[in-house]
């Protein structure tokens, strides 16, 4: 593979999704340059129609005040306009989502229905390294059914000396605990190895011993191909401000498959958003759901947080996903070879290499420790590039196939030698 700047930029000039890298707005360096932006994995790079998006949702406010909740494209349906995009993006049939709340509080509102542990089955299992966010979820609801998260939790940990979780670890620990297990809570894509899980082979494996199968697709939803109703995955939750470029803070989203959504007596924590449309304004007191992902929601959506994700989305349809999924595992694939190139036996990259196996992140870690691994990301930094760190040594990077070049990755590899031959 040719890593020099040339071979770089001829890759750039042959990607037939380059076009896509103007629709976005970067930081820039004290001289203007773009700075090399690799942190996609937490937080999206604006689309330029972000801010237009956002005005057409203000001026409507401006003109109509409440009146623009039904007036033509008005908030009342905000969300439920973008259905079809954020099914494909998942794989999803478009009644299966909805976009709404945030990632954690959509956790708890999905595990309210599908954790219901009795005495026989009350274990709940998850992977890791897992979220913060997820474990404290998963925990407070364990406490709130009675139940000692010391005794019911699972935790399935990477083996001693491996980094990650292997699929066959994950399907054999479900099948153990499988008499006990009321529900498998994984990661589609781990937060800080950047590993991508077999969602249908794991999802079959939990039906297989009588659990539910949820998925934190956080890194996963615009990242991976997901095809969430054909794998039969019971329900899952993502963030929409990574991938999917919805901006900081940006609204959440959650699938529940068909064969749960067309049942209304399940049970689930009610909302003013949840209920029927036909009955919502009659104002009478009992829960009506409305069918499908929409029967769990629970809160009016703001128009002005979802906006942005217009103008993501339209992105989406219009690059393809197919056509991301090619670019993006080319796009990682030079990213690696750049980072072995440079980083020789100083940076070991903890996310598997096979393309299935993983997404848009390279997890890197930094073998001189956690303290090395923090003050070469502050060099990166100052030199022009945009990553993060992850405890205890892992410095993460994503080129993003929307709006990152091989050229980028190859100023990352420039960068990065420099930064590390003058600590050697």
């Amino acid at each position: 593979m040719e890593l020099d700047e040339a071979g770089a930029l001829a890759r750039d000039a042959a990607d037939p999704l380059a076009r896509f890298r103007g629709e976005f707005l970067f930081p820039t360096k004290a001289d203007g340059e773009p700075k090399v932006y690799l942190a996609g994995m937490s937080l999206g790079l604006q689309p330029k129609g972000a801010k237009a998006a956002i005005e057409r949702e203000l001026e409507a406010w401006q003109q109509h005040g409440v009146d623009g909740w039904l007036a033509p494209d008005g908030w009342y349906t905000v969300d439920e306009r973008l259905r079809e995009s954020m099914a494909r993006v998942v794989g999803a049939k478009p009644g299966e989502v909805a976009i709404a709340n945030s990632l954690t509080i959509n956790l708890h509102l999905l595990l309210a229905t599908f954790y219901r542990p009795t005495a026989e089955r009350p274990f709940l299992l998850i992977d890791g390294p897992t979220f913060p966010s997820d474990r404290y979820a998963v925990a407070s609801v364990i406490r709130q059914r009675g139940f000692d998260p010391d005794d019911v939790l699972v935790i399935v940990e990477p083996k001693a000396g491996e980094a990650t979780v292997a699929t066959a670890d994950l399907a054999d620990a479900i099948r153990r605990n499988g008499p006990r297990l009321a529900l498998a809570l994984l990661a589609g894509v781990n937060f800080a190895t950047g590993q991508r899980h077999d969602i249908g082979l794991l999802t079959d494996v939990a039906h297989e011993v009588g659990a539910f199968a949820g998925w934190d697709l956080a890194h996963g939803a615009g990242n991976v191909p997901l095809n969430l109703h054909d794998d039969g995955v019971d329900f899952a939750a993502w963030c929409t401000y990574k991938y999917l470029n919805s901006g900081p803070g940006g609204p959440g989203a959650f699938f529940v498959h068909e064969d749960h959504g067309s049942n209304p007596q399940l049970p689930r924590l009610a909302g003013w958003w949840g209920n029927d449309p036909a009955v919502r304004f009659r104002m009478e007191p009992d829960f009506v759901p409305r069918e499908g992902a929409d029967g769990w929601r629970v809160s009016t959506p703001s128009a002005l947080a979802i906006a942005p994700l217009y103008a993501s989305l339209a992105l989406f349809d219009e690059a393809g996903l197919d056509a991301l999924r090619a670019k993006s595992i080319a796009l990682t694939a030079y990213l690696e070879a750049v980072v072995r190139a440079v980083g020789g036996d100083r940076i070991e990259i903890i996310t598997p290499s096979e393309a299935d196996a993983r997404g848009a992140q390279l997890s890197l870690r930094i073998r001189a420790g956690g303290e090395a691994a923090r003050s070469l990301l502050e060099r990166l930094e100052a030199a022009g590039v945009v990553a993060d760190f992850r405890e205890p040594d892992l410095i993460r990077v994503a080129p993003v196939p929307l709006y990152s070049s091989f050229h980028d990755c190859w100023r990352f590899g420039r960068i990065l030698a420099t930064e590390l031959d003058a600590r050697a």
